[in-house]
């Protein structure tokens, strides 16, 4: 059985411009074969679909075509968009015919490296990359959420506006002891609730309820202490007309703009000033 974990990346400005380098090539590889199949199709000609006929589409390239992107990569993509086509006409030939053959182009396409093409030591990964290259060594956020021996694959993505690892693993199945394995025949329902989160009921009149005011009682704790704070803060007011200290004005602001309503800047922008003595703004005339 095959489990995938998302890890993100730490790069400086250098690696993230050649993590993003890599997929721009990846999408170029995908463009690539979308308009020799369209030229072909022109021609009248069969569209080169089969993992074997676009890997010697690209051996005639030859290297150094899609910048640092290497055959390994390059292959990964072949093999999505062979993947999606045959995908596709087996669907239409089955009667679906909403299903569509791969024609739209990508800026950004993820690539995939198979065990072996890669090097993981611990938080660092390297991916391999076209020859004449520097390597490309990368930061993970945190370890591996497998064993090193399990890992067969690593992807490297763009989403949500970040670079992440896609790590694929071979976990064995979990295995039980003679008789204590589960019984399939057993079933429980679970209901998600508002007040109570979980409530589930199983056979023989057993059932479970997780509470969900124990939970909020710990959030309850941090509103009772700013609660406290404020009590013990209101004493020291300022009466009316006066304009109180520097630290109660700031306290002030911060409970107005964590409330929404942004009061200072308002109260702020409505005092009026009051004219000097002397100066221009003295538009008193003597006689």
């Amino acid at each position: 059985m095959h489990r995938t974990a998302r890890v993100g990346l730490r790069l400086t400005r250098a690696q993230r411009a050649r993590c993003y380098g890599l997929l721009r090539s990846a999408g170029d590889v995908w463009a690539c074969v979308l308009e020799v199949n369209h030229w072909r199709w022109r021609h009248d000609a069969p569209p080169v679909v089969g993992y074997q006929a676009l890997c010697r589409e690209l051996s005639a390239a030859g290297p150094g075509t899609f910048g640092e992107l290497d055959t390994t990569g390059a292959r990964s993509v072949l093999r999505r968009y062979s993947d999606a086509w045959f995908t596709a006409a087996k669907r239409r030939n089955a009667g679906d015919l909403t299903a569509r053959f791969p024609r739209r182009r990508r800026g950004l396409l993820p690539v995939r490296y198979y065990h072996g093409t890669y090097t993981l030591d611990r938080r660092r990964l390297r991916l391999p990359t076209a020859a004449g290259s520097p390597p490309l060594w990368l930061r993970l956020d945190r370890e591996m959420p497998y064993p090193m021996e399990q890992v067969r694959s690593v992807t490297l993505l763009s989403e949500g506006g970040r670079l992440w690892i896609e790590v694929t693993a071979e976990v064995p199945v979990t295995s039980y002891p003679h008789g204590a394995a589960p019984n399939p025949g057993r079933v429980a329902g679970v209901d998600l609730g508002v007040i109570h989160p979980y409530a589930v009921a199983g056979p023989d009149g057993h059932g479970l309820l997780v509470s969900g005011r124990a939970i909020r009682a710990e959030h309850r704790m941090h509103l009772t202490d700013t609660k406290h704070r404020q009590r013990a803060t209101a004493g020291h007011a300022p009466k009316p007309g006066q304009r109180g200290s520097r630290r109660w004005r700031h306290a002030r602001r911060a409970r107005w703009w964590r409330a929404g309503t942004g009061g200072g800047s308002a109260r702020r922008s409505t005092r009026r000033r009051r004219p000097s003595s002397t100066g221009p703004c003295n538009t008193r005339s003597e006689r």
